[in-house]
């Protein structure tokens, strides 16, 4: 039974279709497409979107805490880096929205939790740890223009002198490169991760494949990510409520009309 269910679940292709082009009209139509979704199950949006809002929360208590509260900006920077995972369980909830099966906790939990013994776990592992090189990248470069000196200053005063500013704009090229190469390995290799059965190698260089061969309209898809999560994270992060679920719903329809 349990075989029975999991092919009926995850339909092992022959090969992964030729991936259609995108146009910005792509772009407008799949964000309508995310908002409805969350429309009709603002639930599991809400649900998916706390565990991540609660993450952000508890990484600035924990930065407060300890008087180094300096030091969230650059997570915070990094932070939308992991939303591509915690989006997982929307992708499952607009799956089966557009095949009309029964959408209820114990199916899409069900299959969030049978990732597990799938390829997202490796895939979580490679963003993890792009996260993780971010944050030593930030105190690389933060050490390369203030050295050992102790924060005494207010934030905005050392982001505002001259090695401030200079620090601003190495650090916001090399984390805008690093973003954009892992948007370009994830946006596509997720849902496709879930939907089908394809190793996560597969999984990033077809998203990557797709991307470099839409480069403008996917530049503008990863622009609207970024500022859309930047202003979620603004008031305590609870924007990312609405934010995160329609992004993630958009996502999956972005990966349908792009792998049909």
């Amino acid at each position: 039974m349990s075989d029975k269910s999991s092919n009926a679940a995850y339909p092992p292709p022959s090969e992964i279709p030729q991936p259609n082009p995108v146009t910005l009209a792509d772009l407008r139509a799949v964000l309508k497409a995310g908002f409805r979704d969350f429309l009709r199950a603002p639930v599991f949006g809400i649900a998916f979107s706390l565990v991540y809002v609660l993450g952000g929360l508890i990484l600035y208590a924990i930065f407060l805490a300890s008087g180094q509260s300096w030091w969230f900006i650059p997570v915070a920077v990094g932070f939308p880096l992991l939303a591509p995972f915690a989006a997982t369980g929307l992708y499952e909830v607009s799956r089966r929205l557009e095949r009309g099966e029964p959408l209820n906790w114990a199916g899409v939990a069900g299959c969030v939790l049978a990732q597990k013994d799938r390829q997202i776990p490796s895939m979580a592992m490679v963003i993890m740890l792009a996260f993780m090189f971010w944050v030593f990248v930030a105190h690389t470069i933060f050490a390369l223009f203030f050295g050992l000196q102790p924060i005494t200053s207010s934030t905005t005063d050392m982001l505002l002198s001259a090695p401030g500013l200079m620090m601003l704009l190495v650090g916001g090229t090399i984390g805008g490169l690093m973003a954009a190469v892992l948007f370009a390995l994830t946006v596509i290799s997720l849902p496709l991760l879930l939907d089908r059965e394809v190793d996560f190698i597969t999984a990033m260089i077809t998203s990557f494949g797709v991307v470099t061969s839409n480069l403008v309209p996917m530049a503008v898809w990863a622009a609207l990510i970024a500022g859309l999560l930047f202003l979620g994270m603004l008031p305590l992060f609870l924007g990312l409520f609405i934010v995160l679920p329609v992004l993630g719903h958009a996502t999956w329809h972005l990966y349908r009309r792009i792998l049909p």
